[in-house]
């Protein structure tokens, strides 16, 4: 672990003082540690940041994305696990759902805190640089937080009138009981703290494993994206695109081993000791800690109870470098699989894209922004622009780093041809990186695509149909059950649906 993420020194009873309610937005209640209390110092500034950083976990999302959509089937070790999703069943009693709106909001909750502690403190000068920079980095998580919440929880990013998310920049008090901001307010807060962040986070602050002014920048071009401004994305990718190259086909297979960092802009360091070591698998979309454990038991990624599913590995090139990235080369490929009896046997096709590093199977850093994101975030703002040759280059540009070769560009007829071939490459760059399902959510409709799974995948799983229409309610999670009893008032707040 690197820098203050190993500085232990807020008490184990400080924290829970801290973040112990489970409630969406954790008010303050009689005994809570006040916030000036606990923050007094840049060092307790550090043990808070090392908190905020082991709290954010995009395994969940990983997991998410791959069985609630079209990423991965039945597994040749499976016991069942999963199967309801499997089988696209979302309700507002779903784990997945409480776990993404408590999570989430524990961080918000915890990075406002931090903020206004240092608004009370007297520091030396050198302190408060210190200070400084880590109350940006506060305020890019609160950003990057309160941005995963409304890309689930709100049925329509671009909508600027549509229902978001209880969004804040303060403690709420005790008698407060929050509703639903609108999404034009609760993006308003997200670039609001974007604005802050970039303006407090140190220039010399370049780790990639914590939000530096460039990791500022991929969120800023991500939520630009999610909200259809085509322009600032355009302008925030393109800049990081100048600056992080796309990894070679020798160097990309390693940016996932953690053996690079070519392309990785922000990344979120999993290592042995650290507080996720030890856990292996659970088979549940609300678990968190090593990303390949979603896929396989713990020990062997040869033990898949998910696995690659049919309509994904169809769609790849042998190739592409990404072939045996996403699909490991030890795998059992059926040529007939379709005419097979015992299809979960005699095609096994395990996901490759996290091995393990350090000497553990299934560990590996989660990379949250790459340039490869940014040059696709282009390709859309283009596609949005009604720029469809540019668009078409800008995929070309990404195929041919990835196929190491020149390849040719597509032809576009229509704005909805673009997105959807947007959509097809993004679902092969970005598999298990948990895009999937909100990618399909809010361009799927635009470039006609869809989650649909092989026959055959569904026949083992037992679905009772193959797909999911984009336009789906289930691509919105509902408002969780556990939150109405803290705040009646949400129900009436209810996404449709559910």
């Amino acid at each position: 672990m690197k820098n203050y993420k190993n500085i232990l020194l807020f008490t184990v009873s400080s924290l829970f003082l801290l973040i112990g309610c489970e409630d969406a937005i954790e008010i303050d209640q009689p005994g809570r540690l006040d916030a000036s209390a606990a923050f007094q110092t840049s060092d307790d500034f550090k043990a808070g940041m090392n908190w905020l950083y082991d709290n954010l976990d995009s395994t969940p999302e990983i997991a998410l994305s791959a069985v609630y959509t079209d990423e991965v089937a039945v597994g040749a070790s499976s016991g069942n696990q999963g199967l309801q999703q499997l089988n696209f069943v979302l309700t507002a009693g779903s784990t997945a759902s409480s776990n993404f709106w408590t999570r989430n909001y524990r961080i918000t909750n915890f990075a406002s805190r931090m903020i206004e502690a240092s608004e009370s403190l007297t520091l030396t000068s050198a302190e408060q640089a210190v200070v400084n920079d880590l109350v940006g980095q506060a305020h890019a998580i609160r950003a990057y937080a309160y941005t995963e919440l409304v890309s689930y929880f709100s049925t329509d990013l671009s909508d600027d009138n549509a229902l978001g998310v209880i969004a804040i920049d303060y403690i709420p008090s005790l008698d407060e009981q929050l509703l639903r901001n609108t999404n034009k307010e609760t993006f308003d807060i997200i670039n609001a703290d974007i604005t802050t962040a970039m303006s407090l986070i140190s220039d010399s602050n370049t780790d990639n494993t914590f939000f530096t002014k460039d990791a500022v920048t991929a969120l800023k071009a991500r939520v630009a994206a999610y909200r259809q401004d085509y322009a600032t994305a355009l302008t925030a990718a393109n800049s990081l695109i100048a600056k992080y190259d796309l990894a070679t086909v020798a160097e990309y297979p390693d940016v996932f081993t953690d053996d690079s960092e070519a392309e990785v802009i922000f990344k979120l360091e999993r290592t042995i000791g650290d507080s996720y070591d030890g856990q292996g698998s659970m088979g549940s979309v609300a678990a968190g800690g090593w990303a390949g454990a979603r896929f396989c038991f713990k020990g062997a990624i040869e033990d898949p109870y998910f696995e690659v599913s049919r309509s994904l590995f169809n769609v790849l090139d042998e190739d592409d470098v990404r072939h045996d990235i996403i699909v490991h080369p030890n795998s059992t490929v059926d040529a007939d699989y379709t005419n097979s009896a015992d299809y979960k046997n005699t095609d096994i096709l395990y996901v490759g894209k996290y091995l393990g590093s350090e000497g553990q199977n299934l560990m590996n850093d989660l990379k949250i922004f790459r340039s490869s994101e940014m040059v696709l975030i282009v390709a859309e703002a283009q596609a949005g622009q009604n720029d469809l040759t540019a668009a078409a280059q800008t995929i070309k540009t990404l195929r041919d780093a990835r196929f190491g070769t020149n390849t040719t560009a597509p032809t576009f007829a229509t704005q909805a041809e673009a997105f959807g071939a947007i959509l097809d490459e993004r679902r092969v760059e970005f598999a298990f990186e948990g895009h999937r399902y909100k990618d399909i959510k809010r361009l799927g409709v635009l470039g006609n695509r869809n989650a649909v799974k092989d026959a055959k995948d569904c026949e083992l799983a037992g679905a009772a149909n193959c797909s999911l229409s984009a336009d789906d309610y289930r691509f919105t999670l509902p408002i969780p059950l556990v939150e109405f009893d803290g705040n009646p008032g949400l129900r009436e707040q209810q996404n449709p649906g559910y």
